[in-house]
């Protein structure tokens, strides 16, 4: 029996699933949005939100956990994508690692060469991070981050459904809770109300107006009785007595 068994294995192995997951986050880190099926998009989306709570708190410690789980890649920026791909592998090594053998943090121009790459974990923990964290300020509680965004289309081959994975804006406002009840409460009240004899309630625009408008007040009024007539009287006017 499957107990305690979580996740979904996505027809791979366990090392090409943890590879596959650091590689969408990184992707997503990188566009701020990624184009996936639905099956990955729900898989990754939990290891997301983990590295952005990392990001949120900022420490030294939070940084080398997040390159633990994550590990490092380099971002090209988009002004200097085309140029790159013009360059020879001797000169893209410049660009992607300093002197020290270490990937750059931050994209800056060094003597010898226009631009460098970025890293990963420094957009992460420099722009992503405070970018939730005034999120979580504004709403007064954390969590949700992302958000997955269900595509019409489908996947070639095999048919699979597509999803957009996405961060969240920071000045984005939560939804508003519903104060109507559900769709199974509402069916409930009517068999409820059906079998019970009571009258069924409805929903609507007619729900809303019987509430809002008042009960019309029907007024009754009384006609005085008339005197009841005997039997042997008649119409005429009584006779003169003499």
């Amino acid at each position: 029996m499957r107990h305690r068994v979580a996740g979904r294995k996505l027809s791979r192995t366990s090392a090409h699933r943890l590879a596959l997951r650091r590689n969408l986050v990184q992707s997503l880190i990188e566009h701020d949005a990624v184009r996936t099926t639905l099956a990955k998009a729900k898989e990754v989306r939990p290891f997301a939100e983990k590295l952005v709570t990392l990001a949120i708190d900022g420490s030294l410690a939070a940084r080398q956990r997040a390159i633990a789980l994550l590990t490092e890649r380099s971002i090209i920026p988009k002004e200097h994508q085309a140029e790159y791909d013009r360059l020879s592998d001797a000169k893209r090594e410049k660009a992607l690692r300093a002197r020290s053998g270490r990937r750059y943090r931050a994209s800056t121009t060094r003597p010898g060469v226009k631009f460098t790459a970025e890293s990963v974990i420094h957009k992460l923990f420099t722009e992503i991070g405070p970018r939730m964290k005034k999120r979580n300020e504004a709403r007064g509680c954390g969590g949700g981050y992302t958000r997955i965004i269900k595509l019409a289309d489908r996947r070639l081959g095999d048919g699979g459904p597509l999803a957009l994975l996405q961060w969240v804006g920071e000045d984005e406002k939560t939804r508003p809770k519903r104060s109507d009840k559900t769709e199974r409460k509402r069916k409930a009240r009517v068999k409820y109300a059906f079998y019970a004899g009571k009258p069924l309630p409805r929903r609507g625009k007619r729900a809303t107006a019987a509430k809002t408008a008042a009960p019309a007040k029907t007024s009754r009024t009384v006609k005085a009785a008339k005197p009841r007539k005997s039997a042997g009287a008649s119409e005429g006017p009584a006779p003169e007595s003499t």
